[in-house]
């Protein structure tokens, strides 16, 4: 690893583009830096665009911390049902009704709010130990569980009833699978429905507008400039470490609580950058991960 690439700690909004998969872009940023440890906040669909945080060296540890809250743009397309729900599948049937928007707003209401749904056979969850797309290919059964989920925004936003399309403004929780929307909305009014397009503009703090394209890194100079700090995209509570508070914690030792509450997570600074986790219980702060420079 060069000196340089050892500097490279924090995030980096990519925007995805189309074709590649989520790992491509791991692939293609590992390739750059020389870095090794890179990693992806929630995978995006070879067909789908929009925001892929990705966390660069010791950042990756910090994942579970991040919001991660997701927002979308999808594009469903009435009339049919495919076996993946997406427009890469094959079809499996063809429904004659024609939907208006008014139609297609009422269905929507009822997507708001907590919901179960059932994810796509073609997807990556594990069943037994084996992801559904395997079973699928093989052609097997299996039982799949469903899900609990949080929609808290989700708004008609084109329709097209000549077409037979329609933009959704979608935002969810984590583990929503906006594929399963898109079946699930074609069911309720009887059409059949699938998605033919899919932005992700939001995941968390990281939005649309201040990303950068896959494209636009070409070299290790140009990922350094565009490296956010965690400390500007994630609202725990921090604290500053002295000289013999530093010392403590780097060799794991707990520091006692006097100002936060039982359970939060709270960032241990030192000079300015992240320097240790640490988790309160009641009187104490427990450290959960040590970094030497973040």
């Amino acid at each position: 690893m060069t000196q340089s690439a050892e500097v490279l700690l924090g995030f980096v909004n990519i925007y995805k583009p189309k074709g590649l998969t989520s790992h491509d872009v791991i692939s293609r940023l590992r390739r750059i830096t020389h870095i090794k440890q890179i990693g992806h906040t929630g995978t995006l669909d070879p067909f789908a665009v929009g925001v892929l945080p990705v966390g660069i060296g010791k950042a990756t540890k910090l994942f579970e911390y991040l919001d991660d809250d997701k927002q979308y743009l999808a594009t469903v397309q009435f009339g049919q049902n495919t076996d993946t729900y997406d427009i890469e599948g094959q079809v499996t049937k063809t429904f004659d009704k024609k939907v208006t928007r008014a139609e297609v707003e009422i269905a929507l209401k009822s997507f708001e709010g907590e919901i179960f749904q059932v994810p796509p056979i073609y997807s990556a969850i594990k069943v037994k130990g084996k992801k559904l797309y395997e079973y699928a290919r093989e052609g097997k059964d299996v039982k799949i569980e469903s899900r609990r989920v949080f929609i808290d925004k989700i708004e008609l936003k084109e329709f097209d009833e000549t077409n037979q399309s329609a933009k959704i403004l979608i935002g969810c929780s984590k583990g929503t699978y906006i594929r399963s929307i898109a079946y699930d909305l074609g069911k309720m009014l009887g059409c059949g429905g699938y998605l033919t397009a899919l932005e992700r503009t939001k995941a968390g703090k990281f939005r649309f507008e201040n990303s950068i394209k896959l494209e636009d890194l070409t070299d290790i100079d140009e990922v350094k400039e565009n490296l956010i700090s965690p400390l500007d995209v994630m609202e725990n509570p921090v604290y500053e470490l002295s000289e013999d508070e530093r010392i403590r914690v780097s060799h794991g030792n707990f520091l006692y609580n006097k100002n936060f509450k039982d359970e939060d997570i709270v960032f241990l600074i030192y000079s300015g950058k992240i320097h240790a986790v640490g988790k309160v219980e009641q009187s104490k702060i427990l450290v959960k991960k040590v970094f030497e420079v973040i």
